[in-house]
């Protein structure tokens, strides 16, 4: 992976995570721990996304982890809601 690539991965990361969290903001105070969760998780993606050594698989296996993480945050976030 180039460093050129990594760093416009990482500032697209932050740029999405940004603007989740611009839109989600003040519509979502109710559940403040599970969006902060969210943020951090999709930070720890950026980051893990970054790497260029496939350490195994494991590098691999956790952007997957936190793939399925995330998708957990926010079912509990739309079940919350509903609910």
């Amino acid at each position: 992976m180039t460093t050129k690539f990594k760093r416009a991965l990482l500032g697209g990361g932050f740029a999405v995570a940004l603007g989740l969290g611009v839109m989600i903001g003040q519509a979502t105070a109710d559940q403040p721990f599970m969006h902060r969760g969210l943020g951090l998780l999709q930070q720890a993606r950026a980051t893990l996304a970054m790497g260029s050594d496939d350490h195994g698989g494991h590098r691999v296996a956790a952007i997957r982890d936190v793939d399925a993480a995330i998708a957990e945050v926010n079912a509990g976030i739309a079940f919350d809601r509903h609910h």
